[in-house]
């Protein structure tokens, strides 16, 4: 692995050497600027600190005290963000006993897809991460800042955090977590719940009953989705307090973590430890956070947003890296949809630091990166707890408790991290493996042609679909309609996967971090809006996927391929996905948006 750890980050390095340079100059311009509180007319700093108190005025002016800017997510209709509330005024008293100032620089937007899952609101997703990473520059533009902690846990709010917070990579900045919620109704019967009322089995009321069972309470959903991801990979990339990840909202521990992250964030301010957030996130970091993923079979949404974070740094990727280093790294994590456990679970059996420590033992991370504490990624390999008062950091045992759940290095659940890169005449995509059944690797069926998702779910319920076939989904990608998750689509295959019949889905859009049993070959590249192959396809063609060999193909004669024209959006599905629930504010976004595999990047 060392060998294909070290490849992989030097192509990455060569690469992106043009653009990770002026990246880093425009840091440097940063850094040899004033403070802003000398920099800055006296105006604009009388409007900074108008609504301080006189004594923090005092601080931040007169005596240079270090200013910490907060960009928070919090609202109420995330229930991982619903603890962000108490956030501000915590952090506020912790500065203050180190001499600092704290000001809330702004909040940036935070929807929850599991409110508008299947639901037009859903076509703003992919894009609301973009529109965090433009807030959270406008929250820090007012440029008074010397420190950034970051206040976001869900799907497209980390990466737009991070987005944002790259481009003003002078500052040091640490990601503040809220946590996961308590155990509900356990995942694996929350699904078969689902797929009962797919079949008309269970009715409206005892599907809601099942659902509130499962979603509680505040804090993050508990199963190993983009928004639990999100959290693995900034605990591989040392952007959290060491163990931050998975301490539940209303644990004393919480508390205790988000105050070290205040001393934390003001020790890197200081000029011997000076470590700014674009620094700190180089090739390594990106890799290291690649490899964290893998390991740990988490969300699909990443092989988009982490292309997006880097480039964001001036470091470009894209799914070959994903999957070479996919190739030679061992799935350590069996957490739900990728097993039965969920995140309370995992973080019980060792977590994230047990996952961090085999990977760094095993040589499948870069241990020397720097990281937001000054111990580096070894840190990230203990447990944290206190005594109510103090924080303390122990090691883990040398074997998992639940192997069930966690694996060491030595005897994984699989050599490979199961995430593969197709490429075929169908263009290119990924699918994520590490829940397929080892018998459904490889599906060869008649295609069936959707052109939106509700197409296949009234299809299912016409009992049309009740055969071998695989169901191309198109005019799904970040141009059509904003790629939405298709998540809605899961139940109703999965429930003709389980009567036998041969099942796969190939679609332009996303299936969302819960990505599960049914072969999905995702993100295809080129869109069908973009002139992609997936547009040729025909209802009745033979499509092979097998994600073995990596490869995605419809089965017709070339001749004939060649031949055909790709099929065209209907006006009436580009008018709706047009207008309504604020689509119509986002089509600038949809025109300009760059490919999956470019990180469906919107401001380059």
């Amino acid at each position: 692995m060392k060998r294909i750890l070290n490849e992989v980050t030097e192509r990455i390095r060569e690469r992106s050497a043009p653009t990770r340079k002026a990246y880093l100059h425009r840091i440097d311009q940063m850094v040899a600027r004033p403070r802003g509180t000398d920099r800055l007319g006296c105006a604009n700093v009388a409007h900074a600190f108008a609504a301080m108190p006189n004594n923090d005025k005092l601080r931040v002016i007169v005596e240079k005290a270090p200013n910490i800017g907060i960009v928070t997510a919090y609202n109420e209709m995330l229930s991982a963000h619903q603890p962000y509330v108490e956030f501000p005024e915590i952090i506020r008293k912790e500065a203050h006993k180190y001499g600092a100032t704290v000001q809330v620089a702004g909040g940036v937007p935070a929807m929850c897809d599991g409110i508008t899952q299947g639901e037009p609101g859903m076509e703003l997703s992919l894009f609301s991460r973009d529109t965090i990473a433009m807030s959270t520059a406008i929250a820090l533009s007012h440029d008074v800042f010397d420190a950034a902690l970051l206040l976001g846990v869900c799907d497209k709010i980390v990466p737009g955090l991070l987005i944002g917070a790259l481009q003003f990579g002078h500052l040091p900045c640490i990601f503040v977590p809220a946590g996961p919620m308590s155990t509900g109704l356990d995942n694996t019967e929350k699904s078969k719940v689902r797929e009962k009322f797919a079949q008309g089995m269970v009715g409206r009321q005892e599907l809601l009953d099942s659902e509130s069972a499962a979603y509680h309470g505040p804090g993050t959903c508990t199963f190993y989705g983009t928004a639990n991801s999100n959290q693995m990979l900034l605990e591989a990339m040392g952007l959290h307090i060491p163990g931050a990840a998975f301490v539940h909202p209303h644990d004393e521990l919480r508390a205790c973590l988000t105050r070290e992250s205040v001393r934390a964030v003001l020790e890197n301010v200081q000029n011997q430890r000076y470590m700014p957030i674009g620094r700190m996130v180089d090739e390594r970091v990106i890799v290291n956070a690649i490899v964290a993923l893998l390991a740990t079979g988490g969300s699909t949404n990443h092989c988009i947003h982490w292309i997006a974070v880097a480039r964001s740094a001036g470091i470009i990727i894209d799914w070959t890296d994903f999957s070479d280093l996919s190739d030679a790294t061992p799935l350590l994590a069996r957490v739900y949809p990728n097993g039965k456990a969920d995140v309370n679970q995992f973080q019980d059996a060792g977590g994230p630091a047990f996952v961090i420590r085999e990977l760094i033992e095993g040589g499948f991370m870069h241990e020397d990166v720097n990281s937001v504490v000054i111990g580096g990624l070894r840190d990230y390999c203990k447990k944290p707890s206190t005594d109510g008062k103090n924080l303390n950091w122990s090691d883990l045992p040398l074997e998992s408790p639940d192997e069930s759940i966690l694996r060491s290095a030595s005897k994984p659940f699989s050599a490979s991290g199961g995430l593969r890169l197709l490429t075929g005449n169908l263009g290119r995509s990924v699918i994520k493996t590490s829940s397929v059944p080892e018998d459904r690797q490889i599906i060869e069926a008649p295609a069936i042609i959707f052109n939106a998702q509700e197409e296949l779910l009234e299809a299912f319920d016409r009992g049309e679909l009740e055969k071998d076939f695989v169901a191309v989904v198109r005019f799904q990608g970040p141009r059509a309609n904003g790629m939405p998750e298709l998540h809605k689509l899961t139940p109703p295959l999965s429930v003709l996967q389980g009567k036998g019949f041969k099942v796969a889905i190939v679609t332009d859009g996303r299936m969302s971090g819960a990505s599960g049993k049914v072969p999905a070959a995702i993100h295809v590249c080129p869109e069908a809006l973009a002139d992609g192959p997936i547009g040729k396809v025909r209802d009745g063609d033979i499509i092979r996927l097998n994600s073995i060999a990596g490869t995605l193909n419809a089965l017709v004669d070339e001749d004939i391929w060649q031949s055909r024209t790709n099929a065209t959006m209907s006006e009436s599905q580009r008018s709706n996905n047009a207008h309504g629930m604020g689509r119509e504010l986002f089509g600038g976004m949809r025109r300009h948006v760059l490919s999956a595999e470019e990180g469906a990047v919107t401001w380059l």
